[in-house]
């Protein structure tokens, strides 16, 4: 076992991490206005001087799991009006297609325990251009791209420094620290750089004392103390200027208060920009503390600044360093050379590699509790009584103050129920016992509604993501199985299985408005994808029945029957709950295929041979939404493999199972023939029988519909030229293709399902496809593309697919990479070419990315899928999958 799969097992190895936002300022935790309006309430401008309620930000942070103590690099290149202590972006309302980072920074390594991490940020010579990014991404429509900060031509004659930040663990609290700064120029350049340490702001609210201080020591070395840490010293490798301040918000400058004395959060700023001398403290001691490092960089060289955070008083911090530093780069690699040892594709081990960084880096110590937050501080202004009853005012049981993955700590400094589950998917390749954690952590009751609601998002809690829970646990648990020598971790999948119980019935009782096994929703996570916001409330009497909701619910009812089956081989008393979802499933099945709808044609349509939209009318009539989407292709994820040995080590269940299907041939005839087994006496469940699915194939697979060359859209193309359009009461609905950004503010505006290629779901259907072929075998064929007579098996399509989404990333015959699109600078510059942007979505017919840059999230499950594409995965799903039932 390598050195870093030992740490993983060793306790307290990820105290620290990368725990600090990228973005505190416009989040709903910070806002207490009484409009809600969280980019309004609390901006950028503001961010530099106030103390934050929640949670800090910073570049390239860290800090201990609690977020007591934290440290973070600032820089100042001698021309900018503000020190760059955080990063820079768009408020939803000032950019043409959302909220947006305007920022280059890239995440390149991480180890799972953070026993090593580097990441990117690239900082211009030149002053900063604020106002033009906010005044050109005003200026355009929707109908045009965003203008981001590399488009401005700040980089282009090479006038900016690449800064590399990394961190190296000696001990689980010995954290050696390393900021390189390359000036890129031939000329020589200024660059101050601050490495910062803070305590975050636990006592301005009434509730705790300040019992925590930062004090200089020496010229090179700050004493920490803090109730809960204990002490720890902050050495430098040179003497510095020690700059103190205190994490308070500035009155001052935030509410133009009468002249206030002291030392606030922006101090140090303003000692350096404004050479306020009076604004830090000359008692060298504080609640923030900075050390003042003034470079000239030459031409083409770098300079770098070394640190150590240790809870030890060493008299020699340095002396060790460089070994400490070189045995953890080797031991990372080490780690990751056992995952990549049979992909030989160097481009592919780097996306890979890049994208497993970005997931680590992601990491946020979240702290939210939702009652204090409607109530007020007893030492803050009281809110307004509108503030008391706007946004979650039905989670006040939720209290978080956890690290959780999180999408993107730029865009997304909050997490989402659905996002979470695919990261932990991608995680149980580096650390299963995470990925574990995680899913059961929204399961625990201080999230978890009581009515078995699991939170959303923090914008609206009680907004319904797709049930993909189960899903998930499902999937960690084969993995690490995998890893263990085919030893599964029947504890917490009998946990999780437990709450999740709790779920699927609170998704029966409040989403199957008529009882009817037909599902509704809301928007489910796919934003603008139907014809008008599924979220919103409809007239009296009229329902939505979603083609997808209620697909994901009958994959939902297997995947539980699945963990079911699996704890029963352990424990009989499982076999009655694995017979429930069984049965429960065909319901589910023979609503959305034949029950429902007018002449009993169901969410399935015999002319289009496709799924679609039903709204109920409230008489009695229903009309199909005929959109050709994404929606039409959920169905395909409701599928599950049994095996002929299952069914006898589990006799009751199979015997019941048997009764209930003859029993009930109207459902039983309308999922793949139970009696007749596939390869290997396996049994196949699945909303599809097989001329079904074949036809969702036909259009999926078509390149004039859904088949890109990186992957498969989110909307039909034949929309490009003659869009949808339906009309209701007078108003007219019209959908277009549109592969790039959205062109409505429908959802804030800042994604788009009308067109775009999005990983999760391309994963979802790749997943689904090799499911089928395990039952159908390589005999089963399917044209391939559509219209080519090239006839591949269902295993092959699902490499041509996943070959297709890995291929957003990697270098082409040419030496470009889609995701980067038409930017010069990006495909040839060889300080830009080959770092790697995980995007939110990508462009569905240029692969080009879009969206929240840093998105390795959920489209980190690329790493999954190059990982599936290396021989050693394919064994290793192989046998995780004859491992279990």
């Amino acid at each position: 076992m390598n050195q870093e799969s030992k740490r993983l097992a060793i306790a307290n190895w990820k105290k620290w991490g990368p725990y600090v936002s990228n973005r505190q300022w416009g989040t709903v935790r910070e806002d207490y206005s009484a409009n809600g309006d969280v980019w309004q309430s609390v901006t950028h401008e503001m961010a530099r001087s106030k103390a934050w309620r929640w949670g800090e930000e910073g570049i390239g942070g860290i800090s201990d799991e609690k977020q007591y103590l934290c440290f973070a690099p600032a820089f100042w290149n001698g021309k900018d009006r503000i020190i760059k202590e955080n990063l820079f972006g768009l408020s939803n309302n000032e950019g043409n297609h959302g909220e947006d980072v305007k920022e280059q920074y890239y995440y390149l390594d991480s180890s799972p325990t953070h026993s090593y991490m580097k990441m990117l940020y690239k900082y211009p010579h030149n002053a900063f251009p604020y106002e033009e990014l906010r005044a050109e991404n005003r200026r355009r429509s929707r109908a045009e791209p965003e203008f981001d900060l590399i488009d401005t031509g700040i980089f282009n004659d090479n006038a900016y420094f690449d800064i590399f930040i990394e961190y190296a663990k000696s001990a689980q609290e010995d954290i050696l620290i390393k900021i390189t700064a390359h000036n890129r120029h031939e000329d020589t350049a200024p660059l101050t750089i601050l490495p910062t340490i803070w305590f975050r702001n636990r006592w301005s609210w009434g509730y705790h004392e300040k019992h925590a201080q930062l004090s200089k020591k020496s010229g090179t070395t700050l004493e920490v103390w803090e109730k809960h840490l204990g002490r720890y010293y902050l050495y430098a490798d040179r003497p510095a200027t020690w700059l103190f301040t205190e994490n308070e918000s500035n009155p001052n400058r935030l509410y133009n208060a009468v002249e206030q004395k002291g030392y606030f959060k922006d101090g140090i700023n303003d000692y350096i920009v404004n050479q306020k001398q009076d604004a830090v403290n000359p008692a060298q001691t504080g609640t923030k503390a900075a050390a003042l490092y003034t470079l000239e960089i030459e031409g083409g060289q770098s300079a770098t600044i070394q640190l150590r955070l240790s809870k030890d008083s060493l008299e020699l911090p340095f002396i060790d360093f460089n070994e400490i530093f070189n045995e953890r780069i080797f031991q990372t690699d080490e780690f990751y050379n056992e995952l990549q040892a049979d992909l030989e594709d160097q481009d592919q081990k780097n996306i890979q590699r890049q994208a497993l960084a970005g997931l680590l880096w992601n990491k946020q110590f979240y702290d939210y509790n939702v009652r204090k937050w409607l109530k007020g501080d007893p030492t803050s202004p009281e809110p307004p009584y509108e503030h008391s009853n706007s946004r979650n005012v039905n989670w006040k049981h939720l209290n978080s103050a956890d690290v959780i993955s999180m999408p993107d700590k730029w865009e997304f400094p909050w997490f989402a129920a659905w996002d979470l589950a695919f990261h932990c998917v991608t995680f149980a390749l580096v650390d299963a016992e995470f990925a574990k954690h995680q899913l059961l952590l929204l399961t625990k009751e201080w999230y978890m509604h009581p009515n078995g609601q699991l939170p959303a998002y923090e914008f609206n809690f009680d907004d319904t993501n797709p049930p993909v829970h189960a899903w998930a646990a499902w999937e960690v648990y084969k993995m690490d199985m995998k890893n263990n020598d085919g030893k599964g971790d029947l504890p917490f999948l009998e946990s999780i299985f437990q709450k999740l119980l709790i779920n699927f019935t609170w998704w029966v009782n409040r989403k199957d408005h008529a009882g009817t096994n037909v599902f509704g929703g809301g928007f489910l996570g796919l934003d603008n994808i139907g014809i008008f916001d599924r979220s919103m409330k409809l007239p009296s009497g009229m329902t939505i029945e979603q083609a997808d909701g209620t697909s994901w619910m009958a994959m939902y009812a297997l995947n539980m029957m699945h963990i079911s089956l699996e704890l029963a081989l352990n424990n009989r008393v499982y076999e009655d709950m694995a017979t429930k979802f069984f049965e429960h499933f065909l319901y589910i099945a023979g609503a959305i295929m034949n029950i429902m709808g007018p002449d009993d044609t169901g969410l399935w349509d015999e002319e289009d041979e496709f799924f679609y939209d039903e709204l109920q009318l409230g008489d009695g009539r229903a009309v199909k939404l005929k959109l050709v989407s994404m929606v039409g292709l959920v169905p395909l994820f409701a599928v599950e493999v049994i095996k002929e040995e299952t069914l006898k080590k589990l006799p009751q269940f199979a015997e019941r199972m048997q009764w209930f299907l003859e029993h009930r041939p109207d459902l039983a005839s309308l999922v793949s023939r139970w009696t007749e087994t596939g390869s290997e006496n396996k049994h196949l469940l699945s909303l599809l029988r097989g001329h079904r699915m074949k036809r969702i194939l036909h259009r999926m697979l078509d390149t004039s519909e859904f088949l890109s060359d990186y992957g498969i859209r989110s909307l039909s193309k034949q929309y490009e030229e003659k869009p949808y359009v339906f009309n209701s009461s007078g108003e007219q609905f019209v959908v277009a293709y549109l592969p790039g950004e959205s062109d409505s503010s429908m959802f804030g505006g800042n994604s788009n399902w009308r067109g775009p290629i999005w990983m999760p779901m391309n994963y979802l259907i790749v997943q689904s496809i090799k499911k089928f072929n395990d039952y159908f075998s390589e005999d089963f064929t399917v044209e391939y593309p559509t219209g080519s007579g090239n006839m591949l098996s269902l295993d092959e399509i699902a490499d041509a697919l996943s070959d297709r989404l890995i291929g957003i990333f990697t270098l082409d015959e040419k030496g470009r990479r889609a995701c980067f699109g038409d930017n010069d600078l990006l495909q040839h510059d060889p300080h830009f070419k080959d770092y790697i942007l995980f995007n939110e979505y990508f462009h569905g017919d240029t692969g080009r990315g879009l969206g929240a840059a840093h998105q390795t999230g959920w489209t980190a499950l690329v790493a999954n899928l190059i990982f599936e594409r290396s021989s050693v995965g394919k064994k290793h799903m192989l046998s995780a999958e004859e491992m279990v039932g």
